[in-house]
Protein backbone atom coordinates (compact mmCIF):
# COMPACT_ATOMS: atom_id res chain seq x y z
CA UNK A 1 0.00 0.00 0.00
CA UNK A 2 1.63 3.06 -1.25
CA UNK A 3 1.97 5.71 1.58
CA UNK A 4 2.04 8.82 -1.32
CA UNK A 5 0.01 10.10 -4.06
CA UNK A 6 2.06 11.48 -6.57
CA UNK A 7 -0.15 13.21 -9.06
CA UNK A 8 0.63 15.77 -11.70
CA UNK A 9 -2.13 17.15 -14.32
CA UNK A 10 -0.17 16.55 -17.60
CA UNK A 11 3.27 14.04 -18.59
CA UNK A 12 5.06 17.30 -19.16
CA UNK A 13 5.22 17.83 -15.34
CA UNK A 14 7.07 14.37 -15.27
CA UNK A 15 10.25 15.92 -15.11
CA UNK A 16 9.69 17.65 -11.83
CA UNK A 17 7.60 15.36 -10.56
CA UNK A 18 9.97 12.36 -11.02
CA UNK A 19 12.19 14.35 -8.30
CA UNK A 20 9.89 14.14 -5.94
CA UNK A 21 9.49 10.00 -6.60
CA UNK A 22 13.17 9.96 -6.55
CA UNK A 23 13.57 11.25 -3.02
CA UNK A 24 10.89 9.19 -1.94
CA UNK A 25 12.37 5.95 -3.00
CA UNK A 26 15.82 7.21 -1.36
CA UNK A 27 14.14 7.09 2.04
CA UNK A 28 12.45 3.80 1.16
CA UNK A 29 8.84 5.28 1.01
CA UNK A 30 5.80 3.72 -1.03
CA UNK A 31 4.08 6.21 -3.97
CA UNK A 32 1.75 5.98 -6.74
CA UNK A 33 2.35 7.94 -9.59
CA UNK A 34 -0.92 9.22 -11.56
CA UNK A 35 -1.24 11.94 -14.88
CA UNK A 36 -5.14 12.93 -13.93
CA UNK A 37 -6.78 16.20 -15.14
CA UNK A 38 -8.98 17.94 -12.64
CA UNK A 39 -10.58 20.14 -15.89
CA UNK A 40 -10.36 17.51 -18.31
CA UNK A 41 -11.51 14.15 -16.12
CA UNK A 42 -13.62 15.31 -13.88
CA UNK A 43 -15.30 12.07 -12.41
CA UNK A 44 -11.59 10.64 -12.48
CA UNK A 45 -10.61 13.30 -10.46
CA UNK A 46 -12.91 13.07 -8.03
CA UNK A 47 -12.88 9.05 -7.47
CA UNK A 48 -8.97 9.59 -7.04
CA UNK A 49 -8.96 12.41 -4.21
CA UNK A 50 -12.07 10.58 -2.16
CA UNK A 51 -10.23 7.04 -2.91
CA UNK A 52 -6.79 8.49 -1.70
CA UNK A 53 -7.10 8.21 2.18
CA UNK A 54 -8.61 4.21 1.40
CA UNK A 55 -5.79 3.52 -0.94
CA UNK A 56 -3.62 4.18 2.29
CA UNK A 57 -2.11 7.70 1.08
CA UNK A 58 -0.92 9.95 3.79
CA UNK A 59 0.56 12.83 1.73
CA UNK A 60 -0.47 13.48 -1.57
CA UNK A 61 1.90 15.39 -3.32
CA UNK A 62 0.05 17.45 -6.45
CA UNK A 63 1.54 19.48 -9.53
CA UNK A 64 -0.18 21.46 -11.65
CA UNK A 65 0.58 23.93 -14.02
CA UNK A 66 -1.31 27.51 -15.10
CA UNK A 67 -4.38 27.64 -13.56
CA UNK A 68 -3.38 25.08 -11.21
CA UNK A 69 -6.41 23.27 -9.52
CA UNK A 70 -5.20 20.03 -8.80
CA UNK A 71 -3.68 20.44 -5.57
CA UNK A 72 -6.40 22.82 -4.00
CA UNK A 73 -8.85 20.17 -5.34
CA UNK A 74 -7.12 17.47 -3.55
CA UNK A 75 -6.80 19.63 -0.71
CA UNK A 76 -10.41 20.30 -0.77
CA UNK A 77 -11.19 16.21 -0.65
CA UNK A 78 -8.04 14.35 0.75
CA UNK A 79 -8.46 14.84 4.73
CA UNK A 80 -4.85 14.57 5.26
CA UNK A 81 -1.44 17.12 4.10
CA UNK A 82 -1.13 17.58 0.34
CA UNK A 83 1.57 19.58 -1.02
CA UNK A 84 1.24 21.88 -4.22
CA UNK A 85 4.29 21.84 -6.65
CA UNK A 86 3.27 25.05 -8.88
CA UNK A 87 4.98 24.28 -12.79
CA UNK A 88 7.09 26.43 -14.16
CA UNK A 89 4.89 28.07 -17.38
CA UNK A 90 6.15 29.81 -20.63
CA UNK A 91 3.36 32.87 -20.44
CA UNK A 92 4.36 33.43 -16.82
CA UNK A 93 6.98 31.76 -15.36
CA UNK A 94 4.85 29.59 -13.01
CA UNK A 95 4.17 32.92 -10.91
CA UNK A 96 0.34 31.80 -12.40
CA UNK A 97 0.68 28.44 -10.73
CA UNK A 98 2.58 29.51 -7.28
CA UNK A 99 -0.49 31.97 -6.63
CA UNK A 100 -3.15 29.73 -7.96
CA UNK A 101 -1.93 27.39 -5.32
CA UNK A 102 -0.89 29.12 -2.44
CA UNK A 103 -4.01 31.51 -2.35
CA UNK A 104 -6.42 28.60 -1.49
CA UNK A 105 -9.51 29.64 0.31
CA UNK A 106 -9.24 29.64 4.31
CA UNK A 107 -9.68 26.09 5.94
CA UNK A 108 -8.10 24.09 2.16
CA UNK A 109 -4.44 24.79 3.49
CA UNK A 110 -2.31 23.22 0.61
CA UNK A 111 1.66 23.39 1.88
CA UNK A 112 3.92 24.78 -1.40
CA UNK A 113 7.15 24.76 -2.61
CA UNK A 114 8.81 26.41 -4.95
CA UNK A 115 8.75 26.48 -8.70
CA UNK A 116 9.33 23.21 -9.97
CA UNK A 117 10.28 22.14 -6.39
CA UNK A 118 9.71 18.41 -6.69
CA UNK A 119 12.63 18.00 -5.15
CA UNK A 120 11.86 19.35 -2.15
CA UNK A 121 8.14 18.25 -2.35
CA UNK A 122 9.74 14.87 -1.43
CA UNK A 123 11.25 15.83 1.63
CA UNK A 124 8.60 17.56 2.75
CA UNK A 125 6.27 14.53 2.70
CA UNK A 126 9.19 12.73 3.78
CA UNK A 127 9.38 14.75 6.99
CA UNK A 128 5.82 14.47 7.58
CA UNK A 129 5.24 11.02 7.33
CA UNK A 130 8.50 10.81 9.95
CA UNK A 131 6.29 12.51 12.58
CA UNK A 132 5.29 8.79 12.99
CA UNK A 133 7.62 6.78 11.99
CA UNK A 134 11.03 6.72 14.11
CA UNK A 135 13.60 4.90 11.50
CA UNK A 136 12.06 7.52 8.55
CA UNK A 137 12.77 10.33 11.29
CA UNK A 138 16.26 9.08 11.33
CA UNK A 139 16.91 8.75 7.76
CA UNK A 140 15.74 12.29 7.49
CA UNK A 141 18.12 13.17 10.19
CA UNK A 142 20.99 11.35 8.10
CA UNK A 143 19.70 13.28 4.81
CA UNK A 144 20.47 16.25 6.27
CA UNK A 145 23.61 15.73 7.71
CA UNK A 146 24.44 14.43 4.23
CA UNK A 147 23.68 17.79 2.70
CA UNK A 148 26.12 19.32 4.98
CA UNK A 149 29.12 16.94 3.86
CA UNK A 150 28.64 17.63 0.70
CA UNK A 151 28.94 21.69 0.82
CA UNK A 152 32.20 20.70 3.50
CA UNK A 153 33.26 18.84 0.64
CA UNK A 154 32.66 21.43 -2.07
CA UNK A 155 34.64 23.92 0.35
CA UNK A 156 37.70 21.65 0.53
CA UNK A 157 37.98 21.60 -2.90
CA UNK A 158 37.61 25.12 -3.35
CA UNK A 159 40.20 25.94 -0.99
CA UNK A 160 42.47 22.94 -2.44
CA UNK A 161 42.12 24.54 -6.11
CA UNK A 162 41.15 28.14 -5.91
CA UNK A 163 37.85 29.36 -7.51
CA UNK A 164 39.56 29.39 -10.98
CA UNK A 165 40.61 25.81 -11.08
CA UNK A 166 36.49 24.85 -9.38
CA UNK A 167 34.75 23.78 -12.40
CA UNK A 168 37.48 22.56 -14.28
Amino acid sequence: MAQVGIVMGSDSDLAVMKQAAEILEQFGISYDMTILSAHREVDEFFTYAKSAEEKGYKVIIAGAGMAAHLPGMCAAIFPLPVIGVPMHTTSLGGRDSLYSIVQMPSGIPVATVAINGGKNAGILAAKMLAMSDPQLLQKVKDYKESLKEEVKAKDKKLQEVGYQNYSK
